[in-house]
This record gives structure tokens, sequence and C-alpha cells, in this order.
């Protein structure tokens, strides 16, 4: 009954709210693209390059803000923060919908690059250490978990409303939802004061350290190069990877139906961790992780591509990137400590966010230039590379235990 009020009432309906949000706002800012750009720029008669221009901006944007909103959310808390950022969304979406003129179009991604931000996992990670400190790794896990679902909303909700109101109707109905729904979720809903456990030394197999890091120097180098090679995996090798097994000689049925296995695996693989929470450093999972990676790209590459080697490589990289998003959230903030935590991370994701952003365009014209197994082959020593960080990183000393 406690635990119920708790998340009712209590610090702990954060991970309620940003959980139920998580799914909202990933639904909303980052998978509809794919999905409603043929139809906006047939629309306005531009090309699709120039189209993802505008969302290529929007992750420019999010990466520049993503430590001062951190920052901000460490000092004033989550729900002043992330609701203007779902309002900023809104009113991108709101542009996006009834302008046509090309400045306003840059614009309107640039509002929804804010709300990024201001409202996707970083912002999420940030409020629940600022309420529950060092003890915040299960939280965010369950927060992930939950937004694993996001692609299993958001993309037959963005067809749907496509089908029924186009694709002006489709991202006016987004707007609404992120100034009627999330915003105030994200205002009223969230918790100001912090869980009577903030700050408290976790008991467990894998305490917090007793002096955290200093977020500088080798150890946080490390980290944030090794993040922001996980980026360019998942943004610049999987959006090409669909079109490269079809072009491997797989049927565009087959290839759609490999590809949905990303998403069960990968929330599959967050169940996981959130069941095994604690008995595991996040420093390993990390290793592991991209180990799994390197591993899949590795069997693609030197195998070569088929109905069985595809869909063991989408389960495995799908597993594999559902606990990297964990340990992004977890690791630093075991690293480094609560402290600062909110700018720690946009710092992190600033690097990956901007190769996010340009990774794809990269990519496919590597794809022209060079061969669909080359671009394999740099995604294996891409995962390579991010495990060698991951190894030369040493966490700082648990606190001890009395």
């Amino acid at each position: 009954m406690t635990a119920l009020r708790n998340l009712g009432f209590g610090p702990g309906r954060a991970v309620v709210v940003l959980a139920f949000t998580q799914i909202l706002c990933w639904g909303i800012l980052i998978y509809p693209p794919v999905l409603t750009m043929p139809h906006l720029t047939a629309d306005r008669g531009w090309s699709l390059t120039f189209g993802m221009a505008g969302f290529s901006l929007a992750l420019v944007i999010s990466g520049i803000m993503s430590p001062i909103v951190g920052g901000l959310i460490d000092r004033h808390g989550g729900n002043v923060v992330m609701a203007p950022g779902a309002l900023a969304g809104a009113l991108g979406l709101a542009l996006l919908a009834t302008t046509d003129a090309r400045p306003m179009y840059f614009v309107s991604w640039a509002l929804i690059g804010l709300s990024m931000s201001s409202s996707l996992y970083d912002p999420a990670f940030a409020t629940l250490a600022r309420l529950f400190g060092s003890s915040a790794r299960r939280q965010i896990t369950f927060v992930t978990f939950a937004g694993g679902f996001a692609s299993t909303v958001g993309w037959p909700a963005t067809h749907l409303l496509l089908e029924h109101v186009g694709w002006r109707g489709t991202y006016l109905v987004f707007a609404a939802v992120m100034a009627f729904v999330v915003a105030p979720l994200h205002g009223f809903a969230l918790p100001r004061t912090p869980s009577p456990s903030h700050g408290a030394v976790v008991s467990g197999p894998h305490p917090v350290p007793e002096e955290p890091l200093r977020p500088e120097g080798r150890p946080f180098l490390l980290l944030a190069m090794a993040f922001a090679l996980h980026a360019l995996i998942l943004s610049g090798v999987t959006s090409n990877l669909l079109s490269m097994f079809e072009r491997g000689g797989l049927s565009a049925a087959t290839v759609v139906t490999l590809g949905a296995l990303f998403g069960p695996a990968q929330v599959a693989a967050r169940l996981i961790d959130f069941l095994l929470a604690g008995r595991t450093h996040p420093l390993w999972i990390a290793r592991g992780a991209i180990a799994l990676m390197a591993l899949s790209f590795a069997v693609l590459a030197f195998v070569g591509v088929s109905v069985p080697v595809a869909g063991l490589f989408c389960i495995a990289f799908g597993a594999a990137n559902g606990v990297m998003t964990i340990a992004r959230g977890s690791l630093p903030l075991l690293m480094f400590g609560h402290a600062g935590y909110g700018r720690v991370i946009g710092r992190i994701a600033r690097p990956a966010l901007f190769i996010q952003a340009s990774a794809p365009f990269v990519v496919a014209a590597a794809v022209e230039r060079f061969s669909d197994a080359a671009v394999i082959e740099v995604g294996m020593l891409a995962a390579l590379a991010g495990l060698g960080c991951f190894l030369l990183i040493r966490p700082p000393q648990p606190a001890s235990r009395r």
C-alpha cells in the first residue's frame, strides 16, 4: 500500500509520469518523420534531402541545448524546464503544419529541437537523478523500459492519422498532445521535492562511489567518445540497414518483418535489466552490449546476408541498444555522482547528438561511394572502438559498507 501511495502521491509518481510522457514524446518528436516526410516534401515540391535537413537541424539544436537544459533541471527541477519544452515543441509542430515558407520551416524544426533537448531521455534522467539522487538507476531503467514502446505506439498512430487527416492534420494533433497532455503532466504532475532517500548510499553488490570522479579528463572523454560511437552506429548504419538487407537479396516484406524484431528485442533486454537492476554494474552492461554489437556486425560481414543471419542481427542489435540506453543514464550517475548530473549527461549527449544528426547522410554517401559491405565493416570497427573506450574506463572505488 505504501508503494502504491508513493507512486500516486509521492516522488515515485515521477516514474509513472515520465514513463508515459516518454512514449508520447519519442512517438511525436522522433519517429514520425520517416512516415510524414515523403508527404510533406511532395506537397511542397521539395526534395526529401531538403526536408530531412530540418530534422537534422532539430538534432543539432538538441545537442547544443542539452547541457544547458540539464543544468537548469539540476537547479530548478524537471517540472520547471520540461513543461516549457513541451510547449516549444507544440508551437514548432503547429508551425510545421501551417506555414510553407522555407525559413519558417527551419524555425519550426529549431523549436522542435529545443523540445527534444527538454523532453526526451536525458532531461528525464536528470529529473530522476534530482529526485532520487544516487539511487535513481532503477527508476531510469523503468522509464527506458516504457520508452521502448514508443515506436510500437508512434508509428501505427502516425500511419493512422496520415490516412485520416493528412500530414498537416497529423502534426496539428501532435501539437495538441504536446500542449494539452505532455506540458501539463510535466508542469503539474512531476514532483517538486526530492525523495527522502535522496543522497543515501545504496546497498547492493554495486553501491555508489564514496568519492565520485570529476566529470572531466580521461574518464569523461572516454565515456563521451564511447557513447558518440554508439550514436554513429545506431543512427548511421541502422538508418540504412533495411535498405542494405533488401539490396542483399531479401524481399521487401521479409525486410520489414525482420526490422520489426528490433523493438521487441530492445524492450525484452530492458525488462531483463529492470528485473536484475543493481546486480550488474552499468559499465559491464555497456561493455557487453557494445561487444554484442561488434559480434553482430562481424557475423553479418563475414557470413553474409540471409534471413537467419539478418534476423539474429536485428534481435542482437536491438537487445544491445536497449541496455545501452540504460547504461547511458546510469553509468554517468555512478561514475560522477548525482550532483550536477543533468549538466554532465547533457555534455555527454552533445557529441552523440551531433553525430546522430549527420551520420545518416554520411553513411548513405559511403554506401554510394563504396559498398554495403564496407559500411557494415565500419559499423563493426566503430563498435570495437567503443568497446575499447569502455574497457579503458576504471570506475571510482565504491563506498564502504557499514
